[in-house]
């Protein structure tokens, strides 16, 4: 709790890297790219409803680290871009000609998909629903719900499978992209289930590079995916009450009982909230890796700096 009160101040919002390529700046990331490679710097920012709303203590360096725990964990699943960690909160990675949709695969019905279900608009993912679903119940098997991959500032938009082989992505690739996306959530479940977690739902993103589909961007992190805390599932569903989140879906919930859910400005973070976060991010963290996080108090992008000059990534 100290560490994270003492990094309030110190927290990244943005960073300059000379000599690095051109810049990508997207609601998290900041994504310096030259010819091959792309070195992603992975902020403090948080985003909800299309919003950057602040930044959370040390949240940069725990999805860093979890999503380089995961690319070594599935390689063998599904090549990926992750070449190197120079600092723990930036990746060197293949560039890929990324395709222009998210797989998103999904185990239980809830936060989206739920409002969808409940407007009777589920139907725009091209999925049929079983009736008379209630909220965070699981489905028999996963499903897919893709979506258009949205520039910063717009949103990502349901569309069905047959749209997308229709002229968006090639047959052949995008059912490779499917095949992947669930064997990996496969493994993510499966490996949560250990570790006292729910892997809910979570997206996926892919790319091209030499003729070769890879997972590229992050894989089951907090900003990527929902997790819960199995052995109070049954009791929460029973109940009707929302489950035990350890994800980004606390900061939405936060917003919605504060009136917001995505017009208008969004209502400042207050240093409890982004508390709060830092410790769920670092709970997911030590339950999905079995390691303690042990942060370090500074200025980020100083120490971002140093490591960069110190190795040669580029």
């Amino acid at each position: 709790m100290n560490d994270i009160k003492d990094q309030l101040n110190f927290t990244l919002d943005k960073i300059n890297l000379d000599g690095y390529g051109d810049c990508y700046k997207g609601k998290v990331r900041d994504n310096y790219y030259n010819k091959e490679k792309i070195l992603m710097v992975t902020t403090d920012r948080v985003s909800a409803f299309d919003h950057v709303l602040g930044t959370i203590p040390f949240k940069g360096e725990i999805l860093t680290q979890i999503a380089k725990f995961w690319f070594n964990k599935t390689k063998s699943i599904a090549p990926n871009h992750f070449i190197d960690d120079p600092d723990p909160q930036v990746m060197l990675a293949h560039k890929a000609d990324t395709l222009p949709v998210e797989v998103i695969v999904r185990g239980y019905i809830t936060g989206s998909l739920w409002r969808d279900y409940q407007s009777g608009e589920s139907g725009r993912y091209g999925v049929e629903m079983p009736e008379n679903m209630l909220k965070n119940q699981q489905f028999s098997k996963p499903i897919l719900t893709p979506t258009t991959k949205a520039e910063y500032g717009e949103h990502d938009a349901p569309i069905s499978r047959e749209e997308i082989i229709d002229g968006i992505v090639d047959k052949a690739i995008y059912e490779k992209a499917e095949e992947y996306a669930l064997n990996l959530f496969k493994e993510g479940q499966e490996w949560a289930d250990k570790r006292g977690l729910i892997l809910v739902d979570t997206k996926y993103e892919f790319g091209m590079v030499d003729g070769e589909l890879i997972l590229i961007d992050e894989i089951h992190t907090p900003d990527s995916s929902r997790y819960w805390i199995s052995d109070r599932y049954q009791e929460k569903f029973d109940s009707g009450e929302d489950q035990l989140m350890l994800d980004k879906e606390n900061i939405r919930q936060w917003l919605i009982e504060k009136g917001f859910s995505g017009e208008g400005t969004p209502p400042e973070l207050s240093n409890d909230i982004r508390i709060s976060l830092s410790e769920s991010y670092m709970n997911l963290f030590q339950k999905l890796t079995g390691n303690d996080f042990n942060p370090i108090v500074g200025d980020v992008s100083s120490r971002i700096n140093d490591n960069l000059k110190n190795n040669l990534v580029f």
